[in-house]
């Protein structure tokens, strides 16, 4: 049986590394000059209101613009980049894509350019009662190009080229993905791809992200191309690299059992550089205290009087990104003295427990799980998907917990600044010449 081929390229100039990346693994193989090919980048959030370091965080442009010059050279041309970021991006999607230097490449090359939640989408019916709403554009494309970021997920522990397509989803669809049970986030996402075309995979690693997959992460200079035309064994080598093993993710074992794939990376033909040579653990969780009453770094300051409920897969992506913030702003609320014997719980299946003064109810899904909740002494539901920051300030003052938005908005401004460009974090790898 032939193996799977995956290369694995250190980046040198992108353009070129990527061709021969491309060439390793025979990435062009499987398309055809008259497909309509889409290529699906990871761009999970963006700001423009506060600083925002991409790095790890979106892929680069320019891997795209290499891939986008690649496929042109090679008589491509009905070429689209198509994203469903958070919706709450909806009405700044054709801005975030200028920002990101797209518009040259549509002007360049004739790229056309679709934000999926600004689309239809198409109920789509996977069998045995698993049925998601998936971009039509995504749906009607002959080829995918699947361009995921070589990171770590708080809640997935990888999020490489599979976690990437939940992109393609409608908002509902999106949190479906979040549920509990048989829709838990390991077992929903990695179905996704069994309706899309998916031909190739290329995992930008010119950075990677621990404790992803947000900007609230750490990131690191990388410099590695990953791509194949199997998905499965792209994800498996960029797990590797991370430092994970597929049986240790779950996500990667559920598709690896449904499709009857090798979770051992020796099935695998890795081409170019050696795994073991660029290896290196990656940390994917935030550490939390042992009584499960918030952050570790909380313990250390010597906060009590909290108990913040650790976030788990039911937590939907919107409520993830205004998670860690959330943490912030409570941190500044203390100022030497105990907080009144506060619970906070998340997500779809967190329940407030007894012996709180107040329970806040993080975002609509525990607003609506707990709102019969005998167990509570006074809530405090904090509305939203996902909730507004600015109003969780207003409502905790409320209630005698005065947070500091400033705090915040200094916390970003600190994210933003401990990456140096002469440590090789460059702003213009989001930009295109």
């Amino acid at each position: 049986m032939t193996k799977a081929a995956v290369s694995l390229v250190e980046v040198t100039d992108v353009y070129e590394s990527l061709q021969e990346g491309l060439r390793l693994c025979d990435g062009l193989a499987g398309l055809n000059t008259n497909d309509k090919i889409l290529i699906k980048p990871n761009i999970v959030s963006w700001d423009f209101d506060l600083p925002f370091p991409p790095y790890g965080v979106i892929t680069t442009s320019t891997v795209i613009t290499a891939l986008v010059r690649i496929l042109v050279e090679h008589g491509f041309s009905d070429l689209t980049i198509g994203e469903g970021a958070l919706p709450t991006l909806n009405p700044k999607a054709d801005a975030v894509y200028e920002a990101l230097g797209y518009k040259k490449l549509q002007e360049r090359y004739g790229v056309k350019l679709v934000d999926f939640n600004q689309g239809e989408f198409v109920a789509t019916d996977y069998g045995d009662g698993f049925k998601l709403d998936i971009a039509k554009q995504a749906l009607e494309a002959d080829k995918i190009i699947n361009v995921p970021v070589l990171k770590t997920h708080n809640q997935a522990k990888v999020s490489l080229g599979i976690k990437n397509l939940k992109g393609c989803l409608n908002k509902k669809s999106k949190q479906a993905c979040h549920g509990v049970g048989d829709e838990e986030l390991s077992r929903m996402f990695p179905r996704i791809i069994e309706k899309l075309p998916v031909a190739l995979t290329i995992i930008d690693g010119l950075y990677t992200l621990e404790k992803g997959p947000g900007p609230t992460g750490k990131a690191f200079r990388k410099d590695l191309l990953i791509a194949s035309r199997d998905p499965f064994a792209c994800d498996l080598v960029g797990a590797a690299v991370l430092g994970y093993q597929a049986k240790e993710v779950v996500h990667l074992t559920n598709y690896a059992k449904r499709h009857g794939y090798s979770m051992e990376l020796a099935d695998y033909e890795v081409r170019g550089e050696s795994v073991a040579e660029h290896q290196e653990f990656v940390d994917y969780d935030w550490e939390w205290s042992d009584e499960d009453t918030g952050p570790a770094g909380f313990q250390k300051r010597g906060i009590t009087g909290l108990a913040i409920r650790k976030y788990d897969s039911s937590l939907c992506t919107g409520c993830s990104v205004q998670y860690n913030p959330m943490l912030i702003l409570f941190s500044s609320a203390f100022k030497g003295d105990p907080f009144p014997n506060v619970e906070v719980v998340s997500g779809k299946q967190q329940l407030a427990s007894t012996g709180f003064e107040k329970s806040v109810l993080f975002g609509k899904c525990a607003c609506h799980l707990n709102k019969n909740n005998s167990n509570i002494n006074k809530a405090i539901p904090i509305w939203g998907c996902p909730p507004d920051l600015e109003k969780f300030v207003e409502v905790l003052s409320e209630e005698g917990i005065k947070c500091d938005y400033n705090e915040y908005v200094r916390f970003r401004h600190y994210l933003f600044g401990r990456y140096k460009e002469n440590e090789g974090f460059k702003l213009a790898d989001w930009s295109v010449e």
